[in-house]
């Protein structure tokens, strides 16, 4: 999977096409399925790349939302900058389609709090945050003892550095997840790295729109 130029322009790390899991099944088409209620989104106050406190329900709501944990100085090419491709790889295809795109947003929450700071928020997302054709909400924590509620609410894995006073300094090792989350805050799906495919996410993010719209009867026509 070829990454876009901004994600080389972050500093992040291009995992390459050979690095990528290859997808070795073929999904099914949207909305012949159903995508099971895992969890609730509890809701938490962050950071956004401007400094502002934000309930973390305002992102987790409204729209379908695609969420996953990063490092801005992630090295492991098959973390978050894959993630980080995957995820411009997705707002490309979904760019191309306004009825769709309206109905989607991207979430990315810093593991590191004490290093991604607002101001390395914004200069890490770059125009993606400030681009209003497609929402990417890119959040941060005040502290980590802030951000472990969050990280325990989704159940991400993680393990925590101490300092000499046993306080949490940082979220180390922490194991890919991308969480897909319906408009009513409920998670519907967990990708890991070998599920982390286009084509699998674009057709769960088309199936709860089906959902929404068949909720919704005639209203709901245009979202699909």
């Amino acid at each position: 999977m070829a990454l876009s130029l901004s994600l080389a322009a972050s500093g992040a790390v291009d995992p390459g096409i050979d690095l990528a899991p290859r997808m070795e099944f073929v999904p099914p088409a949207p909305g012949t399925y159903r995508l099971q209620r895992i969890q609730s989104v509890a809701d938490a106050v962050l950071l956004d790349a401007s400094g502002r406190r934000r309930h973390l329900a305002a992102f987790t709501t409204g729209k379908v939302t695609l969420l996953t944990f990063f490092y801005t100085d992630c090295a492991d090419p098959l973390g978050c900058p894959f993630a980080y491709g995957t995820f411009n790889s997705l707002r490309a295809r979904l760019l191309s389609e306004p009825q769709v795109r309206g109905n989607v947003r991207f979430v990315s929450v810093s593991l590191d709090p004490t290093h991604d700071t607002p101001k390395a928020l914004a200069k890490y997302a770059g125009h993606l945050a400030r681009d209003h054709r497609f929402e990417w909400r890119f959040l941060t924590a005040s502290s980590v003892s802030e951000l472990l509620p969050v990280l325990e609410d989704f159940g991400q894995d993680v393990s925590v550095e101490i300092d000499a006073r046993g306080r949490p300094t940082r979220a180390l090792h922490h194991m890919l997840k991308v969480f897909l989350v319906d408009r009513h805050g409920e998670v519907r799906e967990i990708y890991s790295l070998a599920y982390l495919h286009p084509d699998v996410i674009v057709n769960d993010i088309r199936t709860l729109l089906i959902e929404q719209r068949e909720r919704q009867g005639p209203r709901g026509r245009g979202l699909t």
